[in-house]
C-alpha cells in the first residue's frame, strides 16, 4: 500500500484501488465465502492449507480496518490513518499535536467515533502490526561501526573512539536529550525485508504475478525483462535447486545519495537502500509501488566505503533467506512453502559504483573492466586523467584503426584487454579482508595503489553472500545518470556555454602537446591566445536558432517537463534540465533541433549518439542491435 499526494479529482479512484486491493486479500481469507466479510463467520478451508498465524493476524487486521470511520463516511479506519499519518509527516507536526488532533476529532469534532487511535504511539502501533514499520540502528559518527548486535549496548565506538551521543560542551551533555533520551549522532533506518517479501504473496492476483517469469523466456532474439538475460540463465545453471521454484524471489538492489530537504544550499546527502523484484512483469517490477525501500543510510555526508557497515543487516537477512529461506503463504495457491531469495546485481552511478564494489572509479586504472590495461593519459594542462584507445575493441580490419588524424595520431593495433576472472580478482582482494572502513581521518587506511598495482579500496560486502562470486553480471550502471552527463556535456560544448563547454584554453593545449587536431591548436597573440572556431560549436544565429526550438516546443502532456522553463532566449543559454529532461532531449528533441545547424558530420555524430541511447533504452532490446 502506498501514499501519493494526488489531486482531489483523483481521490475517489484510489480509494476503489485500496478497497478493491483490501477485498482481494479478504477473499483470500474467505475462499469459499466471498461475501461474508463481517468478521461473523469462522475460517472455512476445503482442500487448502488453513494460514499460518502471523498471516491471519494480517488479514484480521486489514479486515476489522476497514470499517468506516462512522456510518455512512467513504473512507475506512485504515485509509482515514494513513492519510492523517501522511498529512503529519508533510506538515512536520510533533507527536504531542497529531495526538492533540486525534482528541479533537473524538471528542468534540467527531464524537460518535470510537474507532480511531486515541494517540501518536496508538497510531504507530497498529501501522507496526501491518509490517510497516522499521528497526532504529544507532551508527558511529564517523561510519565506522553500528551499534548493533553485541554492540549494541555500547556509550562509544570500537574503531576511533567518539561518543554514540550528541552533546553540547556548552550546556551540558544532560540537557542535550529528547523526551529524557540521549539522541544518537547518526540512526539509521532499517526496513526488514522478510516480511514485505512474505507480503507480496498474502494477495492472490500478487502471489500469481511473482511466477510470471516463469518459462517465459524469449527466444527470438529479444530481451524484454532480466529473465530473457544471460546472467538469469547462469544463475540457474549454478544454482538448479533454487530455480527449481519460481516462487523463490530474485532482487536488485540501487542505492545513490540525494538532498531531502528544500532549501538546496543545506549540505546534507541521504542515501536510501532500495530492492527491486524481479519476478513480477516487466510493467511491474520497475513500478514505483513495487519498489522495496531496504534502509535510510544518515548524512550528512555519503558513506563512501563504508556504506558496507550499514548494509550489514540487509546482507545478514539475505544471508539468511538463502541458507534457511521464511515460510510463507501463497494465497494463489493456497498453501505453505520456504520462500527463498537471492540479490542478482547492484544498479547504480559511477561513483557509487566504486562505493558498493569497492574498484575505485578514480586515477589512472578507474576503468573497472580494463583493471590493469586500463589506457590512460594524464593531460598536464588539464590537470585531469585521460581515457584513450577505445578503438581496440573495434574489427581488426575496422577502418577507424588506421585512421590517425581524427583520433590520437596513431594507428591502433592493440586487442582489447581480456575481463578478469572471478579467481583472479578473489586474489587480489585477500590482503584486504579486514580492512578499515571509517571516514575518520585519523582512523582510516588504505592500501597504497602504486605498491599493489591496483585500484581495489576494500573486499566488498556483498561477497559474504554465498552466491556473489559466482554471478555473471555483479553490478550495472545507471543509464540516466549517464545521459545527464553526456547531455550536459553537449549542450554546453555546442553551445560555448562559460564553465559547462568541454572545449577550453586548456583542452586546446592539450591537444597541441598531443600533437593532433592541429586546425584546433590556439594561436599566440602576444600574452594571449586566440582559440580557432570549432566545427562541433554553435554560431550566435546558430545558437539562437537551437533556443527558439526549444523555447516554442509543444510535447505531449506527461512526455517531459516544460523545457521552456529551462531556455535563456536573452542570453541564449540553457540551465536546470532534469535528468529525465537531458533523456528526453538527447534520445529525441537533439536530432531534431540540430536540423539544418552545424557541419553534417558533426550533426551525423550526434544523430548516431542520440540512436544509440534510443535503441539501448528500449523496452525491448535487439541482442543483434546490442552486439
Amino acid at each position: 500500500m502506498s501514499l501519493r499526494t494526488q489531486s482531489d479529482g483523483d481521490d475517489d479512484v484510489e480509494e476503489n484501488e485500496n478497497d478493491n486491493e483490501v477485498f482481494d486479500i479478504l477473499r483470500d481469507l474467505y475462499p469459499n465465502n466471498l461475501d461474508d466479510i463481517d468478521g461473523s463467520s469462522s475460517y472455512i478451508f476445503n482442500d487448502v492449507e488453513e494460514p499460518n498465524m502471523a498471516t491471519k493476524k494480517f488479514y484480521n487486521l486489514m479486515k476489522d480496518s476497514q470499517d468506516p470511520v462512522y456510518e455512512g463516511c467513504k473512507s475506512s479506519k485504515m485509509s482515514a490513518l494513513l492519510k492523517l499519518l501522511h498529512i503529519k509527516t508533510l506538515g512536520r507536526w510533533s507527536n504531542e499535536s497529531f495526538t492533540m488532533l486525534l482528541d479533537f476529532l473524538k471528542k468534540e469534532l467527531l464524537p460518535k467515533v470510537s474507532n480511531l487511535p486515541d494517540s501518536y504511539y496508538e497510531a504507530k502501533k497498529t501501522i507496526k502490526d501491518l509490517g510497516l514499520s522499521y528497526e532504529k540502528i544507532d551508527a558511529c559518527v564517523n561510519d565506522c561501526m553500528l551499534y548493533w548486535k553485541e554492540n549494541e549496548s555500547l556509550d562509544s565506538c570500537n574503531i576511533c573512539g567518539a561518543s554514540r551521543w550528541k552533546s553540547n560542551k556548552h550546556i551540558g551533555e544532560d540537557k542535550c536529550k529528547k523526551n529524557g533520551k540521549k539522541i544518537p549522532h547518526k540512526t539509521l533506518r532499517y526496513f526488514p525485508l522478510k516480511p514485505r517479501l512474505q507480503r507480496l504473496f498474502m494477495c492472490s492476483k500478487t502471489a500469481s504475478l511473482m511466477t510470471w517469469h516463469h518459462g517465459k523466456k524469449k527466444k527470438d532474439g529479444t530481451m524484454r525483462h532480466p529473465v530473457d538475460g544471460l546472467a538469469w540463465e547462469s544463475f540457474d545453471k549454478e544454482f538448479p535447486n533454487f530455480a527449481s521454484d519460481p516462487r523463490n524471489v530474485r532482487l536488485g538492489l540501487a542505492s545513490d545519495g540525494f538532498q531531502p530537504f528544500a532549501n538546496s544550499k543545506t549540505p546534507y546527502s541521504i542515501w536510501p537502500v532500495v530492492l527491486i523484484p524481479y519476478n513480477l512483469p516487466p510493467e511491474l517490477c520497475m513500478k514505483q509501488s513495487n519498489l522495496i525501500l531496504s534502509m535510510l543510510i544518515p548524512g550528512p555526508k555519503g558513506p563512501g566505503d563504508a556504506i558496507d557497515i550499514y548494509l550489514q543487516p540487509l546482507i545478514e537477512e539475505l544471508r539468511d533467506l538463502w541458507d534457511n529461506g521464511v515460510e510463507t503463504f501463497d494465497a494463489s495457491a493456497q498453501n505453505h512453502f520456504n520462500l527463498r531469495a537471492s540479490l542478482m546485481w547492484t544498479i547504480n552511478d559511477f561513483p557509487a559504483y566504486a562505493m558498493l564494489s569497492g574498484w575505485s572509479t578514480k586515477g589512472y586504472l578507474a576503468c573497472p573492466c580494463c583493471q590493469k590495461d586500463t589506457r590512460s593519459e594524464w593531460l598536464s594542462h588539464g590537470g585531469k586523467e585521460c581515457y584513450m584507445g577505445h578503438r581496440c575493441y573495434l574489427p581488426m580490419n575496422h577502418r577507424w584503426r588506421k585512421d590517425k588524424d581524427s583520433f590520437d595520431g596513431k594507428v591502433e593495433r592493440s586487442l582489447p584487454p581480456k575481463p578478469c576472472s572471478i579467481d583472479e580478482i578473489l586474489h587480489q582482494l585477500e590482503d584486504l579482508e579486514n580492512i578499515v572502513l571509517s571516514n575518520d581521518p585519523q582512523v582510516k587506511k588504505k592500501i597504497k595503489h602504486d605498491l599493489r598495482g591496483d585500484n581495489w579500496n576494500k573486499k566488498s560486502i556483498l561477497f559474504k553472500l554465498p552466491y556473489w562470486k559466482a554471478q555473471l553480471l555483479r553490478h550495472n550502471l545507471d543509464v540516466m545518470h549517464i545521459e545527464k552527463n553526456i547531455c550536459d556535456s553537449i549542450l554546453g560544448t555546442i553551445m560555448n556555454i562559460n564553465g559547462k563547454t568541454k572545449d577550453t584554453l586548456k583542452s586546446r593545449l592539450d591537444l597541441k602537446a598531443m600533437g593532433v587536431r592541429s586546425t584546433l591548436h590556439p594561436i599566440e597573440d602576444g600574452d594571449k591566445f586566440k582559440l580557432p572556431p570549432a566545427p562541433f560549436t554553435f554560431s550566435a544565429s546558430e545558437k539562437k536558432t537551437f533556443c527558439n526550438f526549444l523555447k516554442e516546443l509543444k510535447v505531449l502532456d506527461g512526455f517531459s517537463s516544460n523545457i521552456s522553463y529551462c531556455v535563456n532566449l536573452k542570453d541564449s543559454k540553457i540551465s536546470g534540465l532534469k535528468s529525465h529532461d537531458c533523456h528526453v532531449i538527447l534520445e529525441h528533441l537533439l536530432p531534431l533541433a540540430i536540423r539544418g545547424l552545424l557541419t553534417p558530420l558533426v550533426r551525423e555524430a550526434l544523430t548516431e549518439l542520440s540512436m544509440y541511447f534510443t535503441l539501448l533504452c528500449a523496452k525491448v532490446l535487439n541482442v543483434e542491435e546490442l552486439n
